[in-house]
């Protein structure tokens, strides 16, 4: 079993930052690929950054240059840097780990941006 806590949502200003934190328990192999997704009200769940192990980072073009997703090897835990948030990064946002080729998902955290 593999148990994925979340942490670091909220409320925050126009132009703020936020830092999601996502660790990993349990029974942990290797790990292939780690990333964060989110889903707005209405809309499909979409990848907002993803870090394949010894390999490329991605990060859809909506946040390119203002999020910046990172992980910790020796605590199985990955993050993720919110900077000049805009209203329409309001989502639930996911963390989603992936051992061998099974896909483990958080429980998802709220982030608001609102004046």
């Amino acid at each position: 079993q593999v148990q994925l806590v979340e942490s670091g949502g909220g409320l925050v200003q126009p132009g703020g930052s936020l830092r999601l934190s996502c660790a990993a328990s349990g029974s942990i192999l290797v790990i292939n690929a780690m990333g964060w997704y989110r889903q707005a009200p209405g809309k499909q769940r979409e990848l907002v950054a993803g870090m394949i192990t010894g390999g490329a980072i991605n990060y859809a073009s909506s946040v390119k240059g203002r999020f910046t997703i990172s992980r910790d090897n020796a605590k199985n835990t990955v993050f993720l840097q919110m900077n000049s948030l805009k209203p329409e990064d309001t989502a639930v946002y996911y963390c989603m780990i992936r051992i061998l080729t099974k896909d483990y998902w958080g429980q998802g955290t709220q982030v608001t941006v609102s004046s």
